[in-house]
């Protein structure tokens, strides 16, 4: 298997794109995200061409040449069509490898065949786990690679979905499916993917700060702990600083207005810490400024040479630059994640 230590799964979002731009070199090097296109319900074939070939392109741009993985996990026949004729065109030069899994259509396991074989790429294989493991997914999976080229090289996407606290034997179904999936192929690299960061509503910051434990991080050292022969050779993904569920949100048109509230994310070792932060109002700079210094002064705050997240944290907390907004709140929080990630996992 190959020397993959971190997938992070990303919408593609400019917060996202964004996050991933600012990691340093060598954060990048053992990091390959997996990219999930937005659902389009209702998009003609005009608009979804113009969305397909805006969402490739920024991603594209952003990867240069490193492989990564790229998902319509919610498209409809029409849509898997569209994106396998543009993934087509962009094959030769972009390093994005196509998606699919066994409960896919047969038409979107073609096409990402197709794709895999055309680009010489191969094609990641995602199985989702989102309680517990059918066992007749293996069989499933199986047919699939059955039907790809000999030439194609098969990545393992085990997707666990959201893993918090009402999932205690989320560690157990994975080790499950990996029991039954691992021996199916000589797969080229097997990543176990997961979503630890809580729904958060006003209600949950109600007091400005709070920790929630990172329940799919907990799960991940269950599995590579597990002494199977395969442990060594996994690769760690998760859903960075956003519910699992977030790739799921259909795609709108930026607007103005929004909620009146926002937080601040930080990764520490076992949880996620949340400040809450103001979108507008009079007590938005000073409040925001005092939630940011909230979280350089804790003990678990890495510097402000770690990542540009805690870059931003640090000028934000001192003064300097902007308090932010949405986009720019999401984009710091996964930016120190992604970092401290894939940090951890090289020294680990």
């Amino acid at each position: 298997m190959s020397e993959l230590l971190y997938v992070p799964v990303l919408p593609v979002r400019r917060h996202a794109v964004t996050a991933y731009r600012w990691l340093s070199a060598v954060d990048r090097r053992n990091t390959a995200p997996l990219w999930n296109l937005p659902p389009w319900p209702g998009a003609d074939a005009p608009a979804l061409a113009v969305e397909l070939r805006k969402g490739l392109g920024s991603v594209s741009r952003v990867q240069c040449h490193r492989s990564a993985w790229i998902d319509a996990p919610f498209a409809d026949e029409t849509q898997v069509a569209a994106l396998a004729d543009i993934l087509g065109e962009y094959s030769a030069l972009s390093p994005l490898r196509p998606v699919t899994g066994p409960e896919r259509s047969p038409l979107q396991q073609t096409a990402s065949l197709a794709v895999a074989a055309h680009s010489g790429r191969g094609v990641g294989v995602r199985v989702r786990v989102t309680r517990e493991w059918d066992a007749g997914a293996a069989e499933a999976v199986r047919s699939l690679l059955a039907r790809a080229e000999p030439t194609v090289r098969a990545d393992l996407l085990l997707d666990m979905d959201a893993v918090l606290g009402d999932r205690p034997d989320a560690g157990k179904e994975a080790l499950r499916a990996l029991d039954a999936l691992v021996p199916l192929t000589p797969w080229r690299s097997v990543s176990v993917l997961s979503g630890g960061f809580p729904q958060v509503t006003a209600e949950t910051l109600d007091r400005g700060t709070r920790e929630e434990p990172r329940w799919d991080w907990a799960m991940w050292h269950e599995v590579v702990h597990s002494r199977r022969a395969y442990a060594p050779s996994l690769s760690y993904g998760d859903y960075g600083t956003q519910p699992a569920d977030t790739i799921a949100r259909v795609a709108r048109p930026a607007q103005k207005g929004g909620p009146d509230w926002g937080f601040l994310r930080y990764t520490a070792d076992r949880a996620f810490v949340m400040a809450k932060v103001l979108h507008r109002g009079d007590e938005k700079i000073p409040l925001n400024r005092a939630a940011a210094r909230e979280l350089v002064e804790s003990a678990d705050f890495r510097g402000p040479r770690a990542s540009a997240g805690e870059s931003w944290l640090r000028d934000c907390a001192c003064g300097n630059g902007s308090t932010g907004g949405f986009e720019t709140w999401l984009s710091v929080g996964n930016a120190q994640h992604f970092a401290f990630v894939a940090h951890t996992l090289r020294s680990r």
